[in-house]
């Protein structure tokens, strides 16, 4: 079973923080930097909120860029399954039922990518564990706040 502790993500994934990162270290750092020098041109810096806001919103930016950069040096790139596969894995699009519900779609991802929104599902959600390493045909059971839920596997894509 892929580990909870590792940090996969797609080839979107990754082109998407890189994206992330240059916005960051660039525009972003660079209106955080001319908003400190307005600020501290202004004077008296103890009482000056437009210097302690802008410090703030720099500790918050040079923490995200500090997080992307350790995702993108740890993380595991998976490869987006396009020949099928016999077991479900992280960057596998696995189609499932439950009961007499109509079936549904989801990309299992890392958990740096999930976005239920989009059908992308971490695979250290309830969900994703359920369905890592099961194949077509398996029911997989899971834990929710409301109750037990069972799902089958339709289809590994």
């Amino acid at each position: 079973m892929q580990g909870e502790g590792k940090i996969y993500l797609t080839k979107e994934g990754k082109e998407k923080l890189l994206f992330e990162l240059k916005e960051l270290e660039g525009p972003r750092r660079d209106d955080i930097a001319a908003r400190l020098k307005s600020a501290i041109e202004m004077g008296d810096l103890s009482e000056n909120a437009d210097y302690h806001k802008a410090k703030e919103d720099q500790g918050f930016l040079e923490g995200k860029i500090l997080e992307i950069k350790y995702t993108l040096n740890f993380a595991i790139i998976v490869e987006e399954n396009v020949n099928g596969q016999d077991t479900v894995n992280v960057g596998c699009k696995v189609t499932i039922q439950e009961e007499d519900f109509p079936p549904e779609t989801y990309y299992l991802v890392g958990s740096k990518e999930a976005d239920p929104t989009e059908n992308k599902i971490s695979h250290i959600s309830p969900i994703g564990k359920a369905l890592l390493d099961k194949q077509v045909g398996e029911i997989v059971q899971f834990k929710t706040p409301n109750g037990e839920v069972s799902l089958k596997i339709l289809s590994i894509d």
